[in-house]
């Protein structure tokens, strides 16, 4: 019986391939009006369903409460309009100056400014002060914040000057300053300080440039069009603002095609017994070196002043006053009268006062052969006698005897004879890096090669 139902199903399901294979596109139509048919099917039904509008209507009442944000307007016009400005103070700034160029239009608060003990000592007066005020919409003073750092510390001082329910009060502290560093590169068109201006390099650090490499570059005579440079410097902060520049952390200078590399080195000193197991340390007078550990500072400075410009080498020149060809001894350095003037070496002062066409003038003995000599300074700083050391002031900027206008004139002395001062700035000794100190100076010489490389990769004449 079985066996003739699959007989009869495998007939029936041959027959219908076959129709299947002889009318494919009339069974095609026959399936397709059997699916619209059972849709249609389907349609009728759902038609047959209740009519919505006869459904029960339910109506639910329940309280809402508006969320905080949706505050009445009257609210958000309570909060108040601040406004926030920024400016340098000037030396000729009086109360009410002060604060219109700060856009605050308050009379009160001048007349705080005009009266307070505190603010004038510290604030009027003053120039190159960062002042920052709050005002209200209606353009009072609400606050005033002004940072300044006096001396080079590292602690800034800031004056606060707030409106209370009393009136007007000031109070002055002292703050630490925080550090962060900068790198800046640049490359020489016409002098250091036009390419350290493109670089938005502060002047302090162009002057450190100078005085670092002034024992192998003469910055006065030998640079050229095309020398470039990079350098990593601090910038001294106080609450978030730059308030001075700190040291030149490392630099590179190209001159004339050759590389010249400095960084700044403290050697750690290892204090207590050796054998402690936790030694306590504490950091040395530090000094620029090269990157292979050879000290910067000479025996001899290059110049007697900060980076400033020659206006006369040694060599034969034609003399101003005597009007007559002369062979120029010295080095003649052009700067305002009262410009500070140092002693290029430790030594003992032989003579300080009055001498000639030298004016006022001081003479430094340094060994048995060595003698140095500052002239025409308007004020002497040092008597004769006096143990001096490098970099010490011994007068200032003058045009005292045989002078046409204010500079200091510089000479070197070798057993009586005349030598250029920036020769012999050169040729003197340096220190090494001491052997105890190797591991960690290679090991921060590492991270300035780093750092230098980064900053030579920078767009000239820009800064980060």
């Amino acid at each position: 019986m079985i066996h003739r139902l699959i007989q009869a199903a495998e007939e029936t399901f041959a027959f219908a391939a076959g129709l299947v294979q002889r009318h494919p596109k009339h069974v095609s139509i026959a399936i397709a009006a059997l699916m619209l048919g059972g849709a249609g099917a389907t349609y009728a039904v759902a038609s047959l369903a209740p009519d919505a509008a006869e459904l029960p209507v339910h109506t639910l009442v329940e309280d809402v409460t508006p969320l905080p944000y949706l505050a009445p307007a009257d609210s958000l016009q309570a909060q108040a309009l601040r406004l926030y400005r920024s400016d340098i103070t000037r030396s000729a700034d009086t109360a009410e100056a002060l604060l219109k160029r700060l856009g605050v239009y308050d009379p009160q608060a001048a007349a705080f400014l005009r009266t307070d003990s505190t603010v004038q000592q510290t604030l009027m007066g003053r120039s190159g002060r960062n002042v920052t005020v709050e005002a209200s919409e209606g353009n009072t003073l609400l606050k005033l914040s002004a940072r300044w750092s006096p001396e080079d510390d590292g602690m800034f001082k800031r004056l606060t000057i707030e409106k209370t329910a009393s009136g007007f009060q000031s109070r002055l502290e002292t703050l630490p300053m925080t550090a962060s560093s900068r790198l800046a590169s640049g490359i020489i068109n016409s002098s250091l300080f036009a390419a350290t201006d493109d670089a938005r390099i502060p002047d302090a650090i162009a002057i450190q440039l100078a005085e670092i490499f002034s024992g192998d570059i003469d910055f006065h005579r030998a640079l050229r069009k095309g020398d470039r440079f990079s350098v990593t410097y601090e910038t001294l902060e106080g609450d978030g603002e730059p308030l001075r520049a700190g040291r030149v952390l490392n630099a590179e200078f190209v001159n004339a095609g050759k590389s010249y590399q400095a960084m700044w080195f403290q050697e750690p000193v290892t204090t207590g017994s050796a054998a402690a197991s936790t030694a306590s340390h504490t950091l040395t007078k530090g000094g620029y070196y090269t990157l292979a550990g050879e000290s910067l500072r000479r025996a001899f400075l290059a110049s007697p002043m900060e980076f400033s410009r020659v206006t006369s080498g040694f060599k034969m020149r034609f003399h101003p006053i005597l009007q007559t060809w002369r062979a120029h001894l010295g080095v003649d350095y052009a700067a305002p009268t009262g410009t500070p003037v140092r002693t290029v070496a430790d030594g003992v002062v032989e003579f300080a006062g009055t001498q000639g066409g030298f004016g006022n003038v001081v003479m430094v003995k340094h060994g048995s052969n060595n003698i140095t000599v500052y002239a025409h300074l308007s004020r002497i700083a040092v008597r004769s006698g006096q143990s001096v050391s490098q970099g010490q002031n011994v007068g200032a900027v003058g045009q005292t005897g045989w002078a046409t206008g204010p500079h200091l004139h510089f000479e070197f002395r070798v057993n009586g004879a005349h030598r250029d001062p920036l020769t012999i700035a050169r040729q003197s000794e340096s220190v090494p890096v001491a052997a105890a100190s190797r591991p960690a100076f290679n090991q921060a010489a590492a991270m300035v090669r780093l750092q230098l490389a980064a900053a030579a990769n920078m767009l000239p004449g820009s800064a980060q």
